[in-house]
């Protein structure tokens, strides 16, 4: 793929990724219907291994490939169909992460902590565009850190629900992540 065409296909992901979110904003029945595919746990665990093919695309200096795999990751959270049955502490851990992005005020606090999310994938592109994998480990173990402590510090007890997905994701990426970045540059 040419240079031009990959920005040129990762500009439409983008824009695709910002309609997404302008959908989010402004459509309570596509969030109702979005988050209530997302109490499928399936979502929740898929979701941190988006970070392999986001690394991956990185180390090979894609653009198309980066912003496709952050439209991908986003969009995951209604792949799945709404489960018959859902845990009290996932339907509990829903329903605040529903409030706590669309109903309580944006105040200068709660722009900070949204911002590390963009911050925390431009440091996790960043270390694997430079190909320093440790640097890469490091952002990926902050990003799982980040989002327990926040769920559990938010959230209390149902904040729980986050734990082991988000260990698990972060235990497969890592290995996966190391394998192949040991291969590749090898190669």
């Amino acid at each position: 793929m040419t240079q031009k065409t990959d920005r040129l296909l990762a500009l439409l992901f983008v824009i695709l990724t910002l309609v997404f979110f302008g959908v989010c904003a402004t459509s309570e029945s596509f969030v109702a219907w979005a988050f209530e595919r997302h109490q499928n746990q399936w979502s929740w665990y898929i979701r941190p291994l988006f970070l392999i093919p986001f690394c991956f695309f990185a180390f090979k200096q894609s653009y198309s490939g980066v912003f496709g795999t952050i439209l991908a990751l986003f969009t995951s959270m209604f792949w799945f169909n709404a489960p018959e049955t859902v845990a009290p502490n996932v339907q509990e851990f829903l329903a605040f992460e529903v409030d706590w992005l669309f109903l309580t005020p944006w105040d200068f606090q709660k722009i900070m902590l949204t911002l590390l999310v963009p911050v925390s994938f431009f440091l996790l592109a960043l270390a694997c565009w430079k190909r320093s994998l440790w640097m890469g480990l490091g952002v990926m173990a902050l990003m799982a850190t980040g989002k327990i402590i926040w769920s559990v510090y938010n959230a209390g007890s149902s904040g729980n629900a986050v734990i082991i997905p988000a260990l698990v994701g972060l235990v497969l990426c890592m290995i996966l992540v190391f394998v192949g970045f040991r291969r590749m540059k090898r190669n």
